[in-house]
């Protein structure tokens, strides 16, 4: 999500400190899966307590530092809600890979999302697609390719498959929204988003499948993704986003995917093929070029997480 910046400092021991929460937020994220396969309720029901605890979490932290700028809000609404709308439709569709697929594949498909933005970027923003941009653009759709066909082969669920693909295309929509919020900061333009998205989620979760009505053994798990990798996971996040080099927070970045694949592995047991681990490496090493080609600190800036999930 894009947010004001402020410049980068400038001591190592500084920016230590500041590393150290983007890391650990990204790696909260990394975790949403494994506690989301602990939680009895549908996908969708899931999402809707994670954006109803995260939301109201946000909320308050913006409004104990100090509240909303109305003034910005105004300026940009119409993207807030639509990124909000994006957002709750990504979440819906990525819980839902998490369970019809599994959490490693639909993370991986799911960082296709930031590959269809720079594929789209002349027509969107006006940027140049030069050799390196369409190479790494490249890359990551052989990849994904690769995945595909082995989800294909091994009899695996082709509508996970189809889920996680609308994951990623809600992904770049949201990421289209957030690159054009220049003024509200990165933790307002969250909370904000975040409770947009619950209403969405509200609407489809009581058209689909009803309102959830978690059990005992699900409560600490959905504080776990609500309060800590939402609430926590994003206050951590921005506010290591907003002193990082631009360059830096973009390859960090890729922390989020490549921790959801090992947690995955470690907790939930989940392996990936010769093939699916092919597929991985073209598409977080593709996905990093991409970035590292980028132009500008907006571009990489304006990543939600992950998360991801």
């Amino acid at each position: 999500m894009s947010g004001n910046n402020k410049t980068p400092l400038k001591t190592d021991a500084g920016l230590g400190a500041f590393y150290g929460r983007y890391i650990l937020a990204l790696l909260l994220m990394g975790t949403n899966g494994v506690v989301a396969a602990q939680i009895s309720l549908f996908s969708s029901q899931i999402v809707l307590m994670r954006t109803f605890i995260g939301g109201v979490a946000l909320t308050a932290i913006v409004l104990l530092r100090g509240g909303f700028s109305l003034e910005n809000l105004k300026s940009e609404l119409f993207d807030l809600l639509l990124g909000g709308i994006a957002l709750g439709m990504n979440w819906i569709t990525l819980f839902g890979a998490y369970r019809l697929l599994n959490v490693s594949l639909a993370t991986l498909i799911y960082y296709i999302g930031p590959m269809l933005v720079l594929l789209l970027s002349p027509w969107l923003f006006g940027e140049r697609l030069t050799g390196p941009k369409i190479a790494a653009i490249a890359i990551v759709f052989v990849g994904l390719l690769f995945i595909s066909g082995s989800i294909a082969a091994e009899g695996l669920s082709m509508t996970g498959l189809l889920y996680a693909v609308a994951s990623a295309l809600f992904y770049a929509v949201l990421l289209v929204f957030n690159k054009r919020i220049k003024r509200t900061s990165g933790l307002q333009t969250a909370a904000i988003e975040i409770d947009v998205a619950f209403v969405v989620v509200l609407i489809y979760t009581l058209l689909t499948v009803g309102f959830p009505h978690p059990l005992a053994s699900d409560i600490p798990y959905l504080l776990i993704i609500g309060l800590i990798n939402t609430g926590l996971a994003y206050m951590l996040y921005f506010s290591g986003l907003q002193k990082l080099p631009a360059q830096s927070v973009a390859l960090i970045s890729y922390v989020d995917p490549v921790s959801a694949v090992f947690f995955s592995s470690l907790f939930l047991h989940e392996k990936l093929t010769v093939f699916q681990i092919v597929g991985a490496v073209f598409i977080i090493g593709g996905a990093m070029i991409g970035e590292y080609k980028r132009k500008g600190a907006g571009a990489s800036k304006s990543r939600l997480r992950r998360e991801s999930v």
